[in-house]
């Protein structure tokens, strides 16, 4: 089989194997290692060897990349001691640990190489962990340290693996290993500082999203490789640039960059994790050959196995538990960010290891004694791992009983902050507009302005079988117009009576408002976005000070409406007289009406099943 037909059944097998575990539910890393492993034993399937270096040098640093732009900076920092001690002091803790028990159960190990094999187990896989933390509602603050975690372990995970492994061959004194780190490290945030402000300087010059997301392709091996030429750790370079510019990308970009970026990386990073735990699980057969020419005693890589395998999973949960035991004990500080047992619990399971633990035990020298068995550990914690942890986190999340992102609460925040950037866009727009400006335009800005905050609020009231929004209305009629004109297009196309480049235009404006209409379901983030940073909340003296219960003067009707003979959408209720009036996707807007005639500030929703209050002087939710 050529080399060209082989990447196309990976990539083809891959992308089915990940459809189907999303359409049966199951976890797409432990359906594809298992469905590699299958495969391995297929004899009509080819051998397919794996080049450590091509996963670690090739795939490795794109995936990280692309994780680390859509990653928070700002809920980095805010969790930045809780990922420091889970990609910092556990990947130790387990190195030397599992260290230890492989010395003791693998025939003619040495100290190095037990250590050696403790760093190949140490780093918990950065899309296992996090896909399956997203999938099952863990609450958004462990999700975000567990990604921060996995952005940070395999660095030093690797720099442990390089040490170990120049131990096996030579004498290594504790100053070299901190010497190293401190190397390692430093130079590793240096060159990731540096390469993301060249690119980002590069960056503001550059107005065509093509080019740009060229450069956002290229960016994590600029990265990398230089990092690596000075001994500096490639994946520390790596996950800097990708946060920064991620962090940046809004005043680096421009809105069509950003959304080509988002896709492009989507589709890449889809397909190499993928194709990466398909790869692991072909190797199977390969690590099975070895230990077969090894002549190995069965009962002893068995017991080798299963020790470590449990090694590595009692190593997190002993470090998650100690770590949440010292917040508890210590200052208030530390007291109020304390992890509960069912958030310790969640957080020691969620140890699924994956690609980086079988390339780097391919690393191993030849020298290396039982490097066969060796590598079968490692494919067993992997496997082990995926599919122990993997399948049962599910439930464990939910006999913990963790509270999962709220989604009334998304929705609430999410009108709150669309309102204040509305608000600021048409006070933008007041001191921009001039006489001349023509009248109709002005109306019409204002209209699609106001329109996404609409949306977001309607979202919050009653359900649509009660009551149809404007918004959805003109969704769906929209998309019949755009509908028919697209025909029409199409039809045009047929007779070949208009250029072809006329006709890809019209397509393309047609697809482009059909695409922003389809975006209106995503203005409420889902339970998966990233969580927002903790901030204290702001105080507002009229939300404490307004009552959270007022009697109505025209109970489930809006007074003005009434008067008026006119029909609203949804209820709101002052909490000063007790005023009845519609939102601001009513045709009479009263609620604000009567804000402005009256100055009474706090409001409440009055729609089923909703306690939410909003003070119009402050702009904030109570």
């Amino acid at each position: 089989m050529s080399p060209a037909v082989e990447i196309v059944a990976l990539v083809v097998t891959a992308a089915a194997g990940a459809g189907l575990a999303r359409r049966i539910g199951w976890p797409a890393p432990l359906l594809l290692v298992g469905l590699g492993v299958i495969s391995s034993f297929v004899s009509v399937i080819p051998r397919v060897d794996v080049d450590p270096h091509v996963i670690l040098v090739g795939l490795l640093p794109p995936l990280l990349y692309s994780a680390a732009i859509r990653m928070s900076l700002v809920d980095f920092r805010a969790n930045r001691q809780a990922i420091g001690v889970l990609s910092v002091g556990l990947v130790v803790f387990t190195t030397v640990t599992v260290g230890l028990v492989a010395w003791w159960l693998v025939p003619a190990a040495t100290l190095a190489v037990g250590f050696a094999m403790g760093a190949v187990v140490a780093p918990p896989d950065a899309v296992a962990a996090t896909a399956i933390a997203r999938r099952v509602g863990l609450p958004r603050r462990i999700v975000t340290i567990l990604e921060g975690e996995s952005l940070l372990n395999d660095a030093t995970a690797l720099v442990a693996l390089n040490t170990a492994i120049a131990a096996i061959t030579e004498n290594v004194t504790a100053g070299r290993v901190s010497v190293d780190f401190l190397l390692a490290a430093g130079g590793g945030v240096a060159v990731g500082l540096l390469v993301a402000a060249v690119l980002g300087a590069v960056r503001r010059r550059i107005n065509d999203s093509v080019l740009d997301t060229t450069l956002s392709f290229v960016a994590p091996y600029v990265a990398f490789l230089p990092a690596e030429a000075i001994h500096a750790s490639g994946v520390l370079a790596v996950v800097v640039t990708g946060l920064v510019l991620g962090h940046k990308s809004p005043t680096l970009q421009s809105a069509r960059a950003r959304i080509a970026e988002t896709i492009n990386w989507q589709t890449v990073e889809f397909v190499l994790e993928n194709v990466v735990f398909l790869l692991i699980g072909l190797q199977l057969q390969q690590v099975l050959d070895g230990v077969r020419q090894s002549h190995q005693d069965v009962s002893v890589a068995v017991i080798a196995c299963a020790g470590v395998l449990l090694a590595t999973i009692v190593a997190r949960a002993v470090w998650v538990f100690g770590f949440s035991g010292v917040q508890h004990l210590g200052s208030s500080k530390m007291r109020a960010n304390a992890w509960s047992w069912q958030l310790s619990t969640a957080v020691s399971w969620a140890g699924m290891r994956g690609a980086v633990t079988l390339a780097a035990v391919f690393l191993l020298p030849v020298e290396t004694p039982n490097r066969d068995l060796l590598r079968l550990i490692a494919f067993v914690v992997v496997v082990g791992t995926l599919a122990l942890q993997g399948l049962t986190l599910p439930w464990l999340v939910r006999r913990l009983r963790l509270p999962s992102p709220d989604p009334a609460e998304d929705a609430l925040q999410s009108a709150s902050l669309i309102t204040s950037a509305t608000r600021a866009g048409l006070d933008r727009l007041d001191a921009l507009a001039t006489p001349d400006d023509p009248p109709e335009v002005i109306s019409q800005l204002r209209q699609r302005a106001t329109t996404r905050s609409n949306v977001a609020w309607e979202r919050l009231g009653r359900p649509q079988s009660e009551v149809t929004p404007p918004a959805v209305v003109y969704q769906r009629l929209r998309v019949e117009m755009l509908g028919a004109e697209r025909d029409t297009v199409i039809a045009a196309r047929d007779t070949g009576t208009y250029d072809d480049a006329i006709l890809r235009a019209a397509l393309t404006a047609i697809d482009m408002e059909e695409s922003l209409l389809e975006r209106i379901d995503d203005v409420v983030p889902s339970s998966d976005s990233a969580q927002p940073a903790h901030r204290p909340p702001q105080r507002c003296e009229h939300l404490e000070q307004a009552p959270t219960v007022v009697v109505p003067r025209t109970p489930g009707a809006c007074e003005q409406c009434l008067r008026d003979g006119t029909s609203w959408v949804h209820l709101r209720l002052c909490l000063t007289c007790g005023t009845v009036g519609c939102c601001d996707s009513s045709p009479g807007r009263h609620s604000e009406a009567h804000f402005d005639a009256t100055g009474h500030p706090v409001m409440r929703s009055v729609e089923p099943g909703e306690a939410w209050r909003w003070c119009y002087l402050d702009g904030l939710l109570g």
